[in-house]
């Protein structure tokens, strides 16, 4: 008897000790947080990587300026119809398994871009990859917020609007450079990048979970877009500037490197990333420098700054300037990426946990509509109406579309609460 309680304290602590050794180790908080950001970096450098070698494949290939715009576009319809099906799935079965799972799938997505021999090779590459972005974007946004320190969420929200606009920002430049100086730039962007994803899904295995699986995943597989009632006013108010924003989006990935050739007479990779990563990199640094401004002032001034850069844009197509173009890029950059931002982190604070991946897929679902169906739709005008008459005419109603949702944003900065700074 005198040994039992010995015997009973040995047998707890192997009990504990095995039960240590079965649990996973994962990742600290601040590492995995640092991580997650740096996955949300890398899908969206993916997206803008392949813009600047559009017109490389169109060279090689000889396809039309409509079947570029398709091979562009149909990433975002990809993207979207995978949002749809899978936007919500991280909020029942845990943000880890998807975002390994979109992961994977973007691996072999820059696979396809290195086998791709025709437009039909391309266009494959295109749809995996689209599909893999819209599986990761929604549960990669919330996981983003989620796993921000406590006492700073709105970091995290900033961060989900910084980062795919920084990623879309160095993707296109990097690119550019690529095909300016590499012999062999396809082998270099999508081998490297291809090697970056399966070091990230292998590198999410350790990654803690930051929501609890509940039930109904099979249901939520049924496309719906469901907005979290207390958001929904906000982001029926901030409609007009996501269709501006990721419209004027769509132009620039779709069309400005033809843009650069035809209009402007110049055929250089590396001006051609330029068109792209001044307006996402402006929109990267937007947030910041609006970010003392209370919501939805970032908005308004957003708004107000694409509007100006579009009548510079417009001024410079019709006085062939390139160095208007590239100024009036830079304003409505600030306008790109603040009412962006400004919008995201007011509506994410509006969501409750279980509804916050459902939340951004409804975001995304709106910004990847404007993003893919106008440049479409413009590649597809080229033939018949002109490149320049085109993109005037694309611009032209992007203005319109800014200064509505100029207004709206003014209209209601009286009717809204404070919302603090986000540097706060």
């Amino acid at each position: 008897m005198p040994s039992t309680c010995p015997d009973l304290a040995v047998r707890t602590a192997a009990t504990a000790a095995v039960a240590a050794r079965a649990k996973p180790r994962r990742l600290p908080q601040g590492v995995a947080f640092a991580l997650l950001a740096a996955v949300l970096f890398a899908f969206f450098f993916a997206a803008s990587a392949p813009s600047p070698l559009f017109v490389v494949f169109q060279h090689a290939w000889h396809f039309s300026s409509s079947m570029l715009t398709v091979a562009f576009a149909i990433y975002a319809i990809a993207l979207l119809l995978s949002l749809l099906v899978a936007g919500s799935l991280s909020d029942h079965i845990g943000r880890r398994p998807v975002v390994l799972a979109a992961l994977v799938l973007q691996a072999v997505a820059m696979g396809l871009f290195l086998l791709a021999h025709d437009i039909g090779g391309l266009i494959v590459a295109r749809v995996v990859q689209g599909v893999a972005t819209g599986v990761a974007s929604g549960a990669l946004s919330a996981a983003v917020v989620e796993a921000a320190p406590a006492s700073r969420k709105r970091l995290g929200a900033l961060i989900t609007s910084v980062s795919p606009l920084a990623g879309l920002a160095v993707g296109a430049l990097l690119t550019g450079m690529a095909v300016k100086l590499s012999v062999q730039p396809v082998v270099l962007v999508f081998g490297v990048l291809g090697a970056v994803f399966a070091l990230g899904a292998a590198v999410v295995l350790w990654m803690p979970e930051t929501v609890t699986p509940r039930p109904g995943a099979l249901a939520s597989l049924v496309p719906r877009v469901s907005i979290p009632a207390k958001a929904r006013a906000e982001f029926v108010r901030g409609l007009p500037v996501f269709i501006a924003v990721w419209a004027l989006g769509g132009l620039f990935l779709s069309l400005a490197p033809s843009l650069m050739l035809h209009v402007f007479g110049i055929d250089n990779g590396v001006v051609n990333g330029l068109t792209i990563a001044v307006l996402s990199g402006m929109g990267a640094l937007a947030p910041t420098l609006l970010g003392r401004f209370a919501a939805p002032r970032p908005a308004i001034v957003g708004m107000a700054s694409m509007a100006a850069g579009l009548v510079l844009l417009l001024v410079s197509l019709a006085t062939r300037s390139l160095a208007l173009f590239f100024v009036g890029t830079a304003v409505a950059g600030v306008g790109f990426g603040g009412a962006f931002s400004a919008l995201v982190q007011t509506l994410a604070p509006l969501a409750q946990p279980h509804e916050r991946g459902e939340l951004f897929a409804a975001i995304f679902v709106v910004s990847y509509l404007a993003f893919s169906l106008p440049a479409m739709l413009a590649g597809f005008l080229v033939a018949p109406v002109g490149l320049l008459n085109t993109v005037e005419g694309y611009a032209a109603v992007l203005l319109l579309i800014a200064a509505f949702g100029t207004w709206r944003q003014w209209a209601g900065l009286r009717r809204q609460p404070r919302v603090a700074p986000s540097g706060e």
